[in-house]
């Protein structure tokens, strides 16, 4: 019987990661663009998640400033059972002319500098424990994050998202760097 429960479980979550990387498979191919939100609430029953009500509401759990009228206001960060914590939020041109995503976002790591634009440069730190995590790279280097982002017109807004291995269940804030950008500490929820 033990045997028939460990095998059970094993199979249940071996299927809970496969799902979760299909997921991110395909977010991660996306572009981020409008077309991708309504998607994701037509692939939905109707009502709105937690990470969309956020986004409706326009409650953030920080504003970030960078440079040449570039901010990112997060809206979540979750924690999911597979042990990931997933960042989201929106990436937006403030300024009045068409903003260049700089090169800097995606970090220095020689693997992701070959895999094009991205956000592979940002980093959430466990102050307690004096622990900093990096966004999480598939196996052929690619980081979990969005890609691709070149230029963004004058108030273009995308979203974008940031994975990264979930620090334990009892770190409920974490600090948020990404270069550029201003710092946060943000609350995790999951």
């Amino acid at each position: 019987m033990s045997t028939w429960i460990t095998t059970a479980l094993g199979r249940r979550l071996a299927a809970l990661t496969l799902t979760a990387w299909l997921g991110l498979g395909v977010a991660g191919c996306s572009d981020g663009g409008p077309q991708q939100d309504r998607l994701a609430v037509a692939s939905g029953s109707g009502e709105a998640s937690p990470r969309e009500q956020l986004v409706r509401t326009g409650e953030a759990l920080a504003d970030l400033q960078g440079q040449n009228g570039l901010s990112l206001t997060i809206t979540s960060a979750e924690r999911d059972p597979a042990a990931y914590l997933t960042v989201r939020g929106n990436l937006k041109n403030d300024g009045a002319e068409t903003a260049v995503v700089p090169a800097e976002l995606r970090g220095n790591e020689l693997t992701v500098l070959r895999t094009g634009p991205s956000l592979a440069g940002a980093t959430v730190t466990d102050f307690g424990r004096h622990k900093r995590y990096y966004v999480l790279r598939d196996t052929s280097g690619h980081p979990l994050t969005t890609t691709g982002l070149s230029t963004l017109k004058a108030g273009e807004s995308v979203h974008v998202f940031m994975q990264f291995p979930a620090p334990p269940a009892s770190t409920t804030e974490v600090g948020f760097q990404l270069p550029l950008f201003d710092t946060a500490t943000i609350k995790i929820s999951g």
